[in-house]
């Protein structure tokens, strides 16, 4: 699954990998971009800061609406420690699943198999989906709709999940957590070229330094180390990642507008999507993977195999709570916190020091992406 821990607040998709879906942004890119892992939607309920209140509600009506009863605070106190709780849930399981899958792809036996490994990926999802909208859960209503219709979507999902776990097959987990802040200003430039949609000027000049450090990141991350311990980024890397970053904002858009034609929200959405993808895979993989023996592949391997699947169903749920629940600025937050950690974890792992020259191109590349997204918050229509 593609970990797309970069989080842009891009349609909140649930990492399904990223890897984000990060790194999570919506249509509009107002967010941090998050691994292609997540892919989760937003829901049609809303917190009490989405309702305009008129002056003349009394300060009781707007109690009830929060939940308290007789000056009965408990329930809002209840709901914080709650949203906690989850997002501590959703920053444990994406870097769980970043590093999982890169554990997963440094054995030989299983680099063969991104096909296959997808698949799964995608068939938790479906269940995990399924189970949320059973009767007991309600977290969304399911909605139907034409295979036809979703073709084109599901194969973009599929480029979007597997282009992103081959580049982390090949790439430093630092590179490829910051690469997916490309998402940004490549969904920017889709949508203005394709639907006329602008951002702010201030927002635009922000994506500059990000992009520049994300350059100059993959230029030192690449070069070889003297250091025999130290694993660069491949050229095939590079190029992954680049192809990952492409793929995934195409879904991205096409998220938004498949959402407008088919009116469904992003949960029902891919509610459709992941057992269609799921399907599609389980054809190719035949011909594309070179599945890994029982004999041979030791079976620590396929634990972190399931182990993977278990963090991509709490990523779901958690990030599904905390885009009906939180407030923009507080998905921002997350999402910019966990891609702060696993960069910084992926450093750590890496072996490289703090004098390294990759850790400049690190800070234009982080401090760009959260400039532009506090610039997106305050532009965003009240």
């Amino acid at each position: 699954m593609a970990i797309s821990t970069h989080e842009p607040d891009l349609e909140k998709e649930t990492l399904l990998n990223e890897t984000e879906l990060d790194c999570d942004h919506d249509s509009n890119t107002e967010g941090p971009a998050e691994d292609s892992s997540s892919v989760a939607g937003r829901s049609s309920m809303n917190t009490l800061a989405e309702f305009d209140v008129d002056d003349t509600q009394t300060l009781l009506d707007i109690e009830k609406l929060a939940g308290v009863d007789k000056g009965n605070e408990e329930p809002i106190r209840s709901n914080s420690s709650r949203l906690v709780v989850w997002m501590l849930v959703n920053t444990f399981s994406t870097i769980g699943i970043v590093f999982t899958n890169k554990a997963i792809f440094d054995d030989p036996s299983f680099r063969q198999c991104q096909v296959a490994f997808a698949a799964f990926h995608f068939f938790i999802t479906s269940l995990t989906l399924y189970v949320l909208s059973r009767p007991t859960f309600a977290m969304f209503q399911p909605k139907g709709a034409r295979v036809r219709v979703l073709l084109p979507l599901a194969i973009a999902m599929c480029l979007n999940v597997i282009l992103p776990n081959i580049s982390l097959q090949f790439s430093s987990i630092t590179f490829y957590q910051l690469a997916r802040i490309l998402l940004t200003p490549t969904v920017a430039m889709i949508n203005y070229c394709a639907y006329k949609k602008s951002i702010p000027r201030s927002a635009a000049i922000a994506l500059i330094p990000a992009c520049l450090g994300v350059g100059v990141v993959s230029y030192f991350d690449s070069r070889p180390s003297s250091d025999p311990t130290i694993k660069p980024t491949s050229f095939l890397g590079v190029v992954f990642a680049l192809a990952g970053v492409l793929a995934s904002s195409l879904y991205t858009v096409w998220i938004s507008s498949y959402q407008k034609k088919l009116e469904m929200s992003s949960m029902q959405l891919l509610y459709n999507q992941a057992p269609l993808g799921g399907i599609m895979l389980l054809y190719i993989v035949p011909w594309a993977d070179n599945l890994p023996s029982w004999n041979v592949a030791p079976m620590s391997k396929f634990m972190l195999v399931l182990l993977s699947g278990g963090f991509a169903s709490l990523l779901n749920i958690s990030q599904f709570y905390i885009v009906s629940t939180a407030g923009p600025v507080s998905s921002t937050v997350v999402g910019h916190f966990k891609t702060c950690s696993i960069v910084a974890l992926g450093w750590i792992a890496s072996g490289r020091h703090v004098g390294d020259k990759s850790v400049l191109g690190i800070l234009l590349a982080l401090g760009g992406i959260m400039g532009y997204s506090f610039i997106m918050i305050r532009h965003k229509p009240a």
